[in-house]
């Protein structure tokens, strides 16, 4: 092997790191912005895991409605009373609603999700979400920035 074709593995190795490295840096990025949203949805839903039914019958740390539970999880829905159960199926929410608000070329930022998870995704794609849902999505958007810069 001369020194060129040296050189080129060398370079297509170190290209092959800075792949890597730049995918895992994004995955960490994605991860910790759905990690403070969803605290953020957390605080504002249900910050002292109260076990009493919300207005609607919501449950558990993120106020659950029985739809969007069975949307996630064959599980009984009490279980959105357990923290890890309701964190499990929370990230499946988010990750629902992230890829369809991609889908439908929105960006998956925190305000977004909030806006999507308070309000309805299809409000939240058409742009006509009500007062209180874009209110609740300020919210979910400022503390989860104030979450993620302690992290």
């Amino acid at each position: 092997m001369n020194t060129n074709q040296q050189t080129i593995r060398l370079y297509v190795r170190l290209l092959l790191w800075v792949v890597v490295a730049l995918v895992l840096s994004i995955a960490t990025a994605r991860a910790n912005t759905r990690a403070a949203t969803l605290e953020a949805i957390h605080q504002l839903e249900n910050p002292r895991n109260l076990t009493r039914p919300g207005p609607r019958g919501e449950l558990g740390a993120y106020q659950f409605r029985q739809q969007t539970w069975r949307m996630h999880t064959a599980a009984p829905f009490v279980h959105a009373l357990d923290r890890a159960m309701s964190d499990e199926v929370a990230v499946k929410h988010y990750e629902w609603l992230r890829l369809n608000l991609e889908r439908a070329g929105r960006p998956a930022t925190p305000y977004a999700i909030g806006l999507a998870w308070n309000g309805g995704l299809e409000a939240a794609i058409r742009g006509n979400s009500p007062r209180a849902a874009r209110y609740y999505a300020e919210r979910v958007a400022n503390l989860a920035a104030v979450l993620a810069e302690g992290r």
